[in-house]
């Protein structure tokens, strides 16, 4: 018990807007797993950020179930990680509104993700879409988070995170643990296989672009058949001027564990077909596990309604702890 309580705790979460990608299993989930030895591990559907986009409510609930089933099959193990759905712990809207008093307009109207999607979705620009990072803060500082797994374009949020809590705490005196982004080493950027200069999303225009880690094998295969590369044909590591053969080559140093100098051996001398069907193989094999396992979990509901209101339940009692101190420094009187 002595050393749960030195554990520093992480906490991240994925909004279960659209399918999981490739790009978020090897750049984010497939890591995730492997510290739960280390770390008190947190992980959240974010269904609450989802709604600041209009969302079809049977398919938001059936997505939020896949992914759940998903995450366990990708290795993160309820036993050891915390596993639960935001809206399942009502301190999260609760802390969000008392942030949203402690977050400058200014603030907000700076963040890039807000002009990203207000762009895509302008006639549904709402107040949600502009407040999500004081809801995010919450989501982190509820559960006195040491560190939270970041992508390159999520350091903003963390960023502000961090603001707010130290006007809090500068206010009321140390209530939140100022977090640290955690940005993993290796396939941190998979990138999108039709248009590789941006990141491989569930929002690509071209569906091409995106592979997603319940995907068909057949279908994973055409993706990569059809993989943007250049007019060179020569597999070498060069992001600048290669950037479709280099992101490629990421993919498959990431599935097979080797190094780009053996990728670049191995394929010296073959056209791109080869590498593109030898790293679509590689990628169906290491995903096929993944699939049949989600699958097989989605036909025993109960199993999986067990495990999220278990995460629910551990979830709530920490976070709770922190909104009973938030609602007492602001002068709310006690139930």
């Amino acid at each position: 018990m002595e050393n749960e309580v030195q554990k520093k705790r992480i906490l991240s979460g994925i909004q279960p807007s659209g399918d999981l990608t490739l790009g978020s299993y090897l750049g984010a989930i497939k890591n995730w797993a492997a510290l739960a030895d280390e770390y008190d591990c947190y992980y959240m559907l974010a269904d609450m950020h989802t709604i600041t986009v209009r969302q079809v409510p049977a398919d938001l609930r059936r997505r939020t179930l896949t992914q759940l089933a998903a995450y366990i099959a990708c290795g993160l193990d309820p036993e050891k990680n915390v596993l639960f759905v935001q809206s399942h712990v009502p301190a999260h809207a609760q802390l969000g509104w008392v942030l949203d008093c402690y977050t400058m307009f200014g603030e907000l109207s700076r963040m890039t993700q807000f002009k990203d999607k207000s762009a895509k979705n302008a006639d549904n620009i709402n107040a949600g879409l502009f407040t999500y990072p004081s809801l995010m803060a919450a989501d982190i500082l509820l559960y006195q988070a040491d560190l939270v797994p970041v992508g390159g374009d999520q350091k903003q949020h963390v960023e502000i995170c961090r603001d707010i809590a130290n006007r809090f705490n500068g206010i009321y005196g140390d209530v939140f643990k100022i977090p640290e982004p955690y940005i993993p080493k290796m396939g941190a950027r998979v990138m999108s296989l039709t248009s590789p200069e941006n990141k491989m999303s569930k929002s690509d225009k071209d569906p091409n672009g995106c592979v997603y880690i319940l995907e068909r094998p057949e279908d994973i295969l055409r993706k990569f058949r059809k993989a943007v590369t250049d007019s060179e044909a020569c597999v070498r590591y060069d992001p600048e001027n290669k950037p479709g053969v280099s992101n490629l080559m990421q993919i498959y140093a990431v599935t097979t564990g080797r190094s780009f100098d053996a990728i670049e051996q191995e394929f010296a001398g073959h056209g791109y077909g080869d590498f593109k069907a030898a790293v679509g193989e590689s990628v169906v094999e290491m995903l096929r596990p993944i699939r049949e396992e989600t699958e097989r979990m989605l036909s025993d509901k109960a199993y999986l309604q067990g495990v999220y209101r278990a995460g629910a339940e551990k979830a709530a009692r920490v976070a709770n702890r922190t909104l009973g101190k938030v609602y007492k420094k602001v002068g709310f009187i006690d139930r």
